[in-house]
């Protein structure tokens, strides 16, 4: 049976902060030579569905950009599938910017259509998990389901961001409640659903024609159909997944990566994270620099007695002589110079840190505390950046007023700011 994955990409992801300030969330860069949505692409071909739609709406050039046609994931296919990007249109019937989920999807039917898959697969593209969709597609059939929807469980105190399921004994969802202040259960939506198709059809439909509708699948289309007669399943999925969401998410999920046991395992062989690279020497080391636990990119240079601990370095980073990075994100081509100290801190691509800075802090006996500093921004020498301080994208020296940002701090630049 013929099965379309289809990827929602078009969020603005505006929790992320300065991350997406330029960019779509799945396309924000992860695990030093990742984007978010590799993950699930990479899901897709090693579940064996090389049949993939991706829809975009928010900035979609960075994403556009890394997806190409699709080569890095042996998507890059004519005949036997492939994938293919969508953005709104302007078309003479009722399409316009997507204002939902549903209506993403709904206005890409026709197209969905096409290949005539008997199920589509419904997923979000800003995940990070490593999950066999073939698994869950034996459980809806073996269930013969109208809507199989991966849940997981996760602890109480964190079920209220989420959609929260209940089941019967057979795995029957019975309930459903989207980001409930009183979650009944910490059983919660993952936003990976399998609908057969003809029953997707009928069901957007429906929830088109509804004017007080908000054409989203978790508020609108999952509520409805548990009320209904529809036959509704839970696939229960055991593995790690994370929806890195804020920016405290991102940097946890990094940290997980970084554990003795690492929460997905990058070397496994067998289900490869697949990703677009760019053509970088491997990393250089200098003599007397410390690595401590991190994950070092190609093309890095860490200088003479540089100090990097429980970090990850994107492609092209160069930390110069004496600064110190610690459990920090530093994104592609970003400079540390001599002296520079990060901590707990993500820094964007091609930010300067200049010599003797101080980024973030550890603030003890509390939960991290993040600070960010957004793509192509240049920290002037011996600026001290309070831990949760924000630097939009941009910056220069002669933004700052002062050379100490503090704590509630948001810096933006006074000119005209570059797009890309």
């Amino acid at each position: 049976m013929e099965t379309r994955a289809v990827i929602l990409a078009g969020g603005a992801g505006s929790r992320l902060g300065i991350l997406t300030t330029k960019r779509a969330k799945p396309a924000v860069p992860f695990g030093g030579k990742y984007r978010i949505i590799d993950f699930t692409l990479s899901n897709c071909v090693n579940s064996g569905i090389f049949n993939v739609m991706i829809l975009a709406q928010y900035r979609p050039h960075s994403l556009i950009d890394h997806i190409g046609a699709g080569g890095p994931w042996d998507l890059n296919r004519d005949f036997t599938g492939g994938v293919r990007m969508y953005t709104p249109y302007k078309g003479r019937g009722a399409s316009d910017w997507y204002v939902g989920t549903a209506d993403a999807v709904q206005q890409n039917f026709r197209f969905i259509k096409n290949s005539s898959p008997d199920m589509v697969l419904i997923l979000s593209g800003d995940h990070i998990y490593e999950m066999n969709y073939d698994v869950m597609i034996t459980f809806h059939r073996e269930y013969q389901a109208d809507l199989t929807m991966a849940t997981i469980a996760v602890p109480y105190t964190e079920a209220s961001r989420f959609g929260v399921v209940e089941i019967n004994k057979d795995h029957r969802v019975i309930s459903f409640v989207e980001k409930p202040s009183n979650p009944p259960s910490n059983l919660v939506n993952m936003g990976v659903y399998i609908f057969n198709t003809s029953f997707l059809d009928q069901v957007l439909w429906e929830d088109h024609q509804k004017s007080s509708s908000s054409h989203d699948f978790g508020k609108d289309i999952l509520p409805s159909l548990v009320k209904s007669d529809a036959k509704i399943y839970a696939y229960p999925y055991t593995g790690y997944w994370v929806d890195v969401g804020t920016i405290e998410s991102y940097w946890k999920a990094h940290m997980d990566l970084l554990n003795e046991k690492p929460s997905i395992n990058l070397n496994d062989r067998s289900w490869i994270i697949h990703a677009r690279t760019e053509e970088r020497p491997p990393a250089r080391i200098c003599s007397g620099a410390i690595i401590t636990d991190s994950m070092i990119t190609d093309g890095c240079e860490i200088a003479a007695n540089a100090n990097v601990d429980r970090s990850i370095l994107s492609p092209g980073v160069k930390v110069d002589a004496d600064a110190v990075i610690h459990e920090s994100i530093i994104l592609t081509d970003a400079h540390i110079e001599s002296g520079a100290i990060i901590e707990r801190a993500v820094i964007d691509k091609k930010v300067t840190i200049g010599n003797n800075a101080r980024v973030g802090g550890i603030q003890i006996g509390e939960k991290p505390v993040i600070t960010t500093i957004g793509k192509n921004s240049q920290i002037p020498a011996r600026t001290i950046i309070m831990p949760g301080a924000i630097i939009d994208t941009d910056v220069i020296a002669s933004d700052f007023s002062s050379n100490t940002v503090h704590s509630d701090d948001y810096i933006k630049t006074r000119r005209q700011p570059y797009e890309f």
